[in-house]
């Protein structure tokens, strides 16, 4: 995704983010969803690797950055309002902060 495409991502008016739902390259399983804002998505472009942005903490963060269990993005694809994003990766280790394979663990149907 050039910077000419990241221009056309509908980002939130009021904080600037995008949801990112983050898929598992090989079996296409649904990890997590996070946000991104500008900044975190064009790191994500340079570096190869999952950047989000923390809304609790305020902050851009690297997937893995402290447990190790980083993201290598292989494709970025955006829907057709320009307003959600997928990550396809390789996951390194469990997506989940409760130390899960994926953030959806639990059904309601």
């Amino acid at each position: 995704m050039t910077n000419s495409l990241i221009d056309k991502i509908n980002f939130d008016k009021n904080q600037g983010l995008v949801p990112v739902i983050v898929q598992e390259s090989k079996s296409n399983e649904v990890l997590m969803l996070a946000y991104a804002n500008r900044l975190a998505i064009e790191k994500t472009i340079k570096t190869g690797f999952g950047y989000y942005w923390s809304r609790t903490r305020n902050k851009l963060w690297k997937k893995g950055e402290e447990s190790g269990n980083v993201q290598k993005v292989f494709e970025i694809k955006i829907d057709c309002d320009q307003d959600t994003l997928i990550y396809t990766v390789k996951q390194k280790g469990n997506a989940c902060h409760n130390n899960t394979k994926t953030c959806f663990q639990k059904n309601l149907l």
